[in-house]
């Protein structure tokens, strides 16, 4: 049988601690997983809980079941908290399935046979906000569930930043008072969005971005991307399968051609035909695909200074004429304090920045550099 953390793709230094805690028999009763979307941190989570029972001293056919029932995220074992839609007339008291509606509770029920299939899949439901209060205090009633009680039990908390403020003070008193034979292993993107109080009582994990090859893995791996396809997308991925996915559903080549069109225009100070590139983005209010095109915007710049340095993997490869004509026209042109505004205005977007003020903003910046005739 395999350590249940040998397949953990990346997080080497994280895997390495979570060894090394395995191995004390000191295992902390709250773990707060931070790190960027889409770097493992829910698999390493359900990894971490496999390898407990993994190291623990029972028979192996046992160790075997209970192993897969987790894998599977079923209880009671493990239990797996996340962001669920509000019943109608639902209070507080209710049961957090209680009043959601047939069709919901189905929907509910096949995201979580995808993410129990591949840990990677984010689970998506509609007008799923929050973590409701009622799905924390439904940790009583998984505690009241008969086990083996050899075995530690792990509750996973999904976007762990999503939980409402009553969620979050129903936790705490969980995290004062720990109940026995417990674990609690909160994943987030956004820890500044927790109480200090909460963090506090966690033993921290920094997830680091994964290598372009780790999410090429992933990609081809757990979402059956063709070998080409998720090499190429990997690329633009900044370490994220996550990213990695809104790039393929956004369409790659598509969003590469926009992107140019930005570019083309912003340069020559073709303000209008830049804004109608962005129509689409501020009529949706779409957030998620602005964050997107600001990423490939700064890999284009970051790629013309690999092109005029001859150095490293180009990324808008299939445009080097684009390269070429910009070189000729600039050979001693710096790009770097413009990749570092158009991040600082990606950082902004997740402040709710206004859209429309945020592609104006990416169109002067990138006009900006060009001298004025």
């Amino acid at each position: 049988m395999i350590n249940p953390l040998n397949k953990i793709i990346g997080q080497e230094k994280v895997k390495l601690i979570l060894e090394k805690i395995i191995s004390s028999g000191k295992i902390s009763h709250a773990f707060l997983f931070r790190g960027l979307e889409g770097v493992g941190k829910e698999d390493v989570a359900i990894r971490f809980a496999q390898a407990i029972v993994f190291s623990s001293n029972i028979p192996k056919e046992k160790k075997q079941n209970y192993i897969s029932q987790i894998d599977k995220l079923t209880e009671p074992f493990i239990k797996y908290i996340f962001p669920l839609p509000r019943g109608k007339n639902e209070v507080d008291d209710d049961n957090p399935y209680e009043k959601l509606k047939q069709d919901e509770i189905e929907l509910i029920q096949e995201e979580l046979a995808k993410k129990a299939t591949n840990h990677f899949y984010k689970i998506q439901i509609p007008k799923a906000n929050n973590i409701k209060i009622n799905s924390i205090r439904d940790i009583n009633r998984f505690l009241s569930l008969s086990y083996d009680e050899s075995i530690k039990r792990v509750i996973i908390i999904s976007d762990a930043h999503l939980m409402n403020e009553p969620a979050q003070n129903a936790l705490l008193k969980n995290l004062e008072e720990p109940p026995a034979n417990i674990i609690f292993i909160l994943c987030t993107s956004y820890p500044e969005r927790l109480r200090e109080t909460i963090i506090s009582r966690c033993w921290n994990l920094n997830f680091q971005p994964l290598d372009q090859k780790e999410v090429e893995k992933v990609l081809n791996e757990k979402f059956e991307i063709d070998d080409s396809l998720a090499r190429k997308i990997s690329l633009l991925s900044n370490g994220s399968v996550t990213q990695g996915l809104k790039i393929l559903n956004y369409g790659l080549e598509e969003l590469k051609e926009n992107v140019i069109k930005i570019l083309r225009y912003s340069f020559g100070k073709k303000f209008y035909s830049a804004y109608k590139e962005f129509e689409n983005i501020g009529k949706d209010s779409d957030t998620e695909y602005l964050e997107i095109i600001i990423s490939l915007l700064i890999h284009w710049l970051n790629d013309f200074n690999k092109f005029r340095t001859s150095s490293g993997e180009i990324v808008f490869r299939d445009y080097q004429e684009t390269f070429e004509k910009f070189y000729s026209r600039y050979p001693d042109i710096n790009l770097l304090p413009l990749a570092n505004r158009l991040d600082e205005i990606s950082t902004r977007l997740k402040n709710n920045i206004n859209l429309n003020l945020a592609i104006s903003n990416i169109i002067c910046e990138i006009s900006s550099v060009i001298p004025a005739k």
